[in-house]
């Protein structure tokens, strides 16, 4: 979807330099505006005619506004004006990208088939950011299909480990 980045990054661009001072806190808020607005319903309702502006603003109020209220309000408010409500997922993920080259960090994604302890999530974090050398900003998805294990995703690369990758390893090696 390169038409999506496109869209998107200017409005990550400014939102990034707008809100240096709190960059955490925005983060938190734009990743919890971005999970609302990527809902069916909600874009549905947006691209009604008759939707209002408020109403908008209203729905995607979250529980935590960053310290600049006045910017995230008028970063929604533009967002919403010029119709760009669904690049808003596409918007936070520039806007993390933005924060972790500044920190030196990667995202990461962890698929589990069970959902994974915080000590045990530690534990894993601290091998990996040996493994790849930064610091990894995880995330844990549940993947049941797994089986067991852990698949891990950081950029471009994957450690999988799962029950399910071995067991086609396996018959791969039957089937040779």
């Amino acid at each position: 979807m390169a038409e999506l980045a496109t869209i998107a990054r200017p409005y990550a661009d400014a939102l990034f330099k707008a809100s240096a001072g709190h960059l955490q806190a925005t983060s938190q808020w734009l990743d919890e505006v971005a999970a609302l607005a990527s809902d069916a319903q909600l874009q549905r309702f947006s691209s009604n005619p008759k939707a209002t502006r408020t109403q908008l603003l209203g729905l995607l109020k979250v529980s935590e506004v960053p310290p600049a209220a006045e910017l995230a309000d008028n970063f929604l408010r533009e967002v919403i004006d010029n119709g760009r409500l669904s690049a808003l997922p596409e918007i936070a993920a520039q806007f993390r990208k933005h924060m972790n080259s500044q920190s030196g960090a990667s995202d990461a994604v962890l698929y589990s088939a069970f959902d994974v302890d915080a000590k045990v999530l530690d534990g894993v974090r601290e091998i990996l950011e040996k493994r790849f050398g930064r610091k990894l900003q995880i995330t844990v998805q549940i993947q049941e299909d797994l089986i067991g294990g852990v698949r891990i995703a950081v950029g471009d690369e994957v450690l999988d480990t799962s029950v399910k990758a071995r067991l086609e390893q396996m018959k791969v090696a039957l089937a040779a």
